[in-house]
């Protein structure tokens, strides 16, 4: 049995919902049962409901307003396409109640002009269940027994709004609770990602990109076979196609290089989807849902060895500099705890670090608490902020025993002026830091080195 998570490009439309119903016949024809279906919401479905939030918040309640007619005429649209009238009535009614329910919110925000990460996640939320009660809807009138599940009583996590982290054990028990019977009863469960509740029973979300974390949470709680991301793309890359204009796919890697290659930066993988997977051993494939036939890329504990030196790259852009420094640090132990205290004081991640005997200089792409950060840090340090950087990342498991790879990236990218330069003590990937202006030169030099 596998767990299938289908992206908002895969549930954008009525022809999309057609495609993903195929492609989960086809699962429950070769697995015999299942598959659990999560999906995530319509695309650009999440954006609009987070503008319609800030907007009635700003007290601009007629263009919230506005956006919520257009979401609802979309999703009732998109539900008569899929569905006949007579099927449909009970969810149309469903439908309507939520967006009535939503320009209620979005009415009392303007009076309030304040929205709490409790409320956000709540207007969040609507798109995942909306679209999963329609996919649901859908499969039914195609003959599939599937059937609607909420996932506020399958995800069980804590109270961090809008960036919640699930609790394990408890989402677990949730999930044999309310996906594992209907699996044992025949059935299809379709349930929305990225969406949970607390123990009490509060609307969570658990961040931007969390649906690909959800499918893992399931596939992991329901002991599936293999957990497929469906996407539209054709699976893992060895470059981002919007800088290097003809990547290669990799076609099998290891769960350590996809965990390196999402955290520094490849879109198709949010950066916690692996974690599930890797405690449960479970393979991830990343799939195309417009080329269902593809083989796509398979994740696994360990992968073939590879001909290429490198297995992929990855970048991101916006990244801020920042850049410590003390003679206080010189033969003193402390210093850097206390700068990282301020760092996790203000909830702000560092992503690369490289010290020297009187400075410490690290990366940070959210700029939201930078200038409090930078303020903290100036009580005892001199501070330099370097914005409009980007940070690029090789990795490949051959990084670990052929050290002459990093000594060829390096001087592949000779001519390219390097800010900072790191390689993690798993010694799966090198990292260099630049001005972002040469990222794209320098993506390609490295692709052709490594990968043409």
């Amino acid at each position: 049995m596998v767990v299938q998570k289908f992206g908002g490009t895969s549930v954008a439309d009525p022809d999309a919902i057609r495609r993903l119903l195929a492609i989960a016949r086809t699962a429950r024809t070769t697995h015999g049962r299942g598959p659990v279906v999560v999906v995530s919401a319509m695309s650009r479905v999440t954006d609009a409901l987070l503008t319609v939030a800030a907007d009635a918040g700003a007290g601009h309640l007629d263009r919230a307003l506005g956006q919520i007619e257009q979401l609802r005429e979309r999703h009732l649209t998109t539900l008569g396409a899929l569905v006949p009238a007579e099927a449909a009535a009970p969810l149309v009614s469903i439908i309507e109640d939520q967006f009535d329910e939503l320009a209620a919110v979005a009415r009392a925000l303007a009076v309030l002009r304040e929205v709490s990460p409790r409320t956000l996640d709540v207007v969040a939320a609507m798109g995942e269940l909306l679209s999963s009660r329609i996919v649901a809807a859908a499969a039914i009138q195609a003959g599939l027994p599937a059937e609607w599940v909420d996932a506020r009583r399958a995800i069980v996590t804590n109270g961090d709004h809008t960036s919640a982290a699930p609790l394990m054990r408890e989402t677990g028990a949730a999930l044999r609770a309310s996906v594992v019977p209907l699996l044992d009863a025949g059935r299809v469960p379709v349930l929305g990602g990225f969406v949970g509740a607390t123990t009490a029973g509060h609307t969570t979300t658990l961040g931007r990109g969390g649906s690909d974390y959800s499918g893992a949470l399931v596939g992991a709680g329901v002991d599936a076979a293999e957990i497929q991301i469906w996407t539209d793309v054709d699976g893992m890359l060895t470059a981002d196609p919007r800088l290097i204009p003809h990547p290669r796919l990799v076609p099998q890697l290891s769960f350590a290089e996809a965990a390196e290659l999402a955290y520094f930066g490849a879109k198709v993988l949010h950066p916690s989807t692996i974690h599930p997977a890797v405690e449960r051993n479970i393979p991830v494939r990343i799939l195309n849902s417009w080329k269902p036939d593809a083989a796509g890329t398979l994740i696994t504990a360990t992968a073939p060895p590879t001909a290429t030196p490198l297995t992929a790259m990855a970048a991101k852009r916006d990244v801020t500099v920042v850049d410590i420094t003390s003679d206080r640090m010189l033969m003193a132990y402390g210093f850097l705890r206390q700068v990282f205290e301020v760092f996790e004081r203000f909830r702000t991640a560092v992503d690369v670090v490289t010290t020297s005997e009187v400075s410490v200089s690290v990366t940070v792409d959210d700029r939201r608490n930078l200038d409090a950060i930078v303020e903290a840090l100036s009580d005892f340090a001199e501070v330099v902020v370097e914005p409009e950087m980007a940070l690029l990342c090789a990795v490949g498991d051959r990084l670990r025993n052929e050290p002459a790879i990093a000594a060829r990236v390096v001087r592949v990218l000779e001519e390219v002026p390097l800010r900072m330069i790191s390689q993690a003590a798993s010694r799966r990937n090198i990292t260099v830091i630049l001005r972002q202006g040469d990222l794209s030169h320098a993506m390609e030099r490295l692709h052709e080195e490594f990968f043409t």
